[in-house]
């Protein structure tokens, strides 16, 4: 591809340029640079693109786009711009042949809620025939390929690779997270969406968005990027934040909720094995029975049912196809045991998460609730009391370990959460997430249940010199 094919899709100013050399790469990393690169200077949180330009001129690459003032030697192409991460994305997009356009986009976006809702929006357009590949947090997935995820959106190149490759194996759709990290540094920039789901929005990220207004923007980005005439919002207005949007968009939105909305769950019973509700639709009524627990799944499930509205299919076709969905793995995520008593491994991580998992437990309970949980490391330490408290709070019994405590202190992440523990409250305290793992199934007896909550489908743990192989459920089955 020439570079001029390139640079004409970017917002940006040209240095210096011949429009004939050859570009079969565009890149921010300075370790995949070639000769046919065209190498992005991305100012980051940790270093600094245009660091690497000498390495990078080194590799033999002859193409740059920058941010500062860097003078170059004659030869080499200069692209300057503004906003290089938006320029990295437009440049992706046009290197992958502009795959967006060539299906449906679906992007579901919120604190919680968000991978479950993809998967069951991925289950019901594959059940119909429709083929869909998937992103997230656990991994990408299309036809046959699944590629372990390390981020819950990926980066501008990766995504658009992703999808050229969805387009490449004959999917007609995409339906993947979209977090406000991603929206905030532009990796989706330059997608059209067809349907943009809002789940509902609660205390997280704070340590990387300056306050909750920020963090709300940054969720209402993905609305803004919806297609003009045809792309529909959904939206869940039993959300206090869920309720702005529709004020704040031009597009056609679908609302649900259980309280409030177009589409609402009547009546609906949560049990250890399954839920069932009544869904109203208009005139319509319809009986829905899932396979999987968590009264957060009512929520997910009319997303689910909803985008799929959104995109001309029938709520009893979608309800129909969620009754063979069996769930997520270390989304309330039941683990099978001889015992008379119920242990539930989910990725509760944020207060909300947390009060919902163990509100749920609580409900299907039919004796005590057991919690293990903790916070990770170099994330939003506010959350951290808040957590405590609902724990305390919400469990009978009441465990708190460690999480990644990445480069923090477990035990200070531990003295954090205690401050929220109410006086007077009792709870256990053991740093070694295994050893609180094991004491949780040896303090459980009949009709209790245990939640084992922060990491759910994760199978590492992170240290500040390692990183181990870490599984809850594995964990559970060990000691059950």
């Amino acid at each position: 591809m020439k570079i001029k094919e390139i640079i004409d899709k970017i917002n940006g100013s040209i240095i210096n340029i011949d429009e004939n050399t050859e570009i079969d790469n565009v890149t921010c990393d300075s370790r995949e640079a070639n000769e046919k690169s065209l190498f992005f200077c991305i100012k980051g949180f940790k270093t600094d693109g245009h660091k690497f330009i000498k390495d990078v001129l080194e590799k033999g690459c002859k193409s740059f786009c920058i941010s500062e003032d860097i003078q170059f030697e004659d030869g080499i192409n200069v692209i300057k711009t503004d906003d290089p991460r938006k320029a990295y994305a437009e440049a992706s997009i046009v290197i992958y042949n502009h795959p967006a356009e060539k299906m449906r986009m679906i992007g579901v976006t919120g604190t919680n809620g968000k991978t479950t809702s993809t998967f069951m929006i991925s289950h019901i357009l594959n059940s119909l025939k429709s083929p869909t590949g998937l992103m997230g947090t656990l991994y990408t997935k299309f036809a046959d390929k699944q590629i372990t995820s390390s981020v819950t959106t990926p980066d501008a190149k990766t995504l658009q690779h992703n999808l050229s490759e969805m387009v490449k194996a004959g999917m007609k759709n995409a339906v993947f997270e979209v977090s406000s990290h991603a929206l905030s540094l532009d990796r989706v920039h330059g997608i059209k969406f067809d349907v943009a789901v809002f789940t509902n929005l609660t205390r997280d990220h704070l340590d990387f968005h300056k306050n909750f207004d920020e963090y709300f923007e940054a969720k209402l980005k993905l609305f803004q990027n919806l297609k003009k005439e045809t792309g529909i919002a959904v939206i869940n207005t039993d959300d206090e934040y869920g309720i702005k949007i529709p004020k704040l968009i031009d597009s056609k939105c679908i609302t649900y909720g259980i309280q409030t909305g177009d589409i609402r769950a009547f009546e609906p019973k949560v049990g250890q094995k399954g839920i069932s509700y009544t869904l109203i639709s208009g005139d319509k009524k319809i009986e829905v029975n899932l396979q999987i627990s968590g009264f957060f799944n009512v929520y997910n499930s009319l997303a689910s049912i909803c985008a799929c509205k959104a995109l001309g299919i029938s709520e009893e076709e979608s309800c129909k196809a969620l009754e063979s969905f069996t769930g997520v793995k270390g989304r309330f995520e039941l683990v099978k045991t001889e015992k008379d008593f119920v242990a539930i491994v989910d990725y509760a991580h944020t207060p909300d998460g947390l009060e919902n998992v163990l509100k749920t437990a609580k409900a299907i309970s039919h004796n005590r609730v057991i919690a293990v949980f903790g916070c990770g490391g170099d994330r939003d330490k506010t959350k951290r009391p808040i957590m405590g408290k609902i724990a305390s709070d919400l469990s009978d019994i009441t465990i708190i370990t460690s999480d990644n405590p990445r480069t923090e202190n477990p035990d200070s992440i531990i003295e954090d959460i205690e401050k929220g523990v109410p006086e007077g409250k009792k709870y256990h305290k053991e740093v070694d997430r295994e050893k609180a793992i094991k004491l949780a199934t040896e303090m459980a007896t009949s009709g209790d249940v245990i939640v084992v909550a922060g990491k759910g489908h994760e199978n590492y743990q992170i240290f500040k010199d390692k990183t181990i192989h870490f599984d809850d459920t594995e964990i559970l089955n060990k000691y059950l």
